[in-house]
C-alpha cells in the first residue's frame, strides 16, 4: 500500500512539472515510430521531472543523481541480476550503447535492490556485456521515487532532464523503432 501511495504522490506532483514535452519530437511523433515491442512504450502527455534521490556508481566511485545526465538523452534501465527479462534485454541494451552511446546518448543501468557487485559483474560477464555501467540502488530509494514497481523498467529521459516515456517489461531496444524514437528525441 505504501508503495502505491509513493507511486500516485510521485505522478501527481510530475505530472504539473511540465505542461509540454520540449523536444525536437513532439508526442505525436514518438507515438508514431512505436513498433513491435515499442507498442509498449508509454509516452507521457506532459514530461515529468525525475527524482533526484542518489544511486551508487559501480566499483565504488561515488554517488551521482540524474541530474548529473542532464543535457544528454538518457535510457534508463531498472534491473536485477535475479531477473530473467532483464538477462534477455541486457544484451539487446548494450547494443543500442554501441551504435548511438556518445556526448548526446546514454544508456544507463542501475541494479536496485540486493545485488552484489560480484554478482552484478559476473551477471555482465555470462551475457557478454562490457559497456554498460554497473551502478547500484541497493535500498531501492531510487526505483521507488521514479514509481518502478517490477523489473525491469526502462524509462526515457531527454536532454532537458525530463521524462518523456517509459516501458514496463523486457523489449528489444536495439530494434529499428526503438532506435528511431531516441534519435527523434535526441534531435
Amino acid at each position: 500500500m505504501k508503495k502505491l501511495l509513493l507511486a500516485l504522490v510521485y505522478t501527481a506532483a510530475a505530472l504539473g512539472a511540465n505542461p509540454s514535452l520540449g523536444l525536437a519530437a513532439d508526442r505525436a511523433q514518438i507515438e508514431a515510430l512505436r513498433d513491435g515491442d515499442m507498442k509498449k512504450l508509454i509516452v507521457l502527455p506532459e514530461t515529468r521531472a525525475v527524482s533526484q534521490v542518489p544511486f551508487q556508481l559501480a566499483d565504488g566511485a561515488g554517488e551521482a543523481t540524474l541530474g548529473d545526465y542532464k543535457g544528454k538523452v538518457v535510457l534508463l534501465n531498472f534491473w536485477a541480476t535475479w531477473c530473467a527479462p532483464c538477462r534477455k534485454e541486457m544484451p539487446q541494451l548494450s547494443a543500442l550503447q554501441s551504435e548511438l552511446g556518445g556526448e548526446s546518448f546514454e544508456v544507463l543501468t542501475i541494479a536496485t535492490g540486493r545485488n552484489s557487485p560480484a554478482g552484478i559483474e559476473k551477471f555482465f560477464g555470462e551475457i557478454g556485456v562490457d559497456n554498460l555501467p554497473r551502478h547500484q540502488d541497493p535500498r531501492q530509494a531510487l526505483a521507488r521515487e521514479m514509481a518502478v514497481i517490477g523489473l525491469p523498467i526502462t524509462v526515457l529521459i531527454g536532454a532537458d532532464g525530463m521524462e518523456v516515456a517509459r516501458l514496463i517489461g523486457d523489449a528489444d531496444w536495439n530494434s529499428d523503432s526503438a532506435k528511431a524514437i531516441i534519435q527523434a528525441v535526441i534531435e
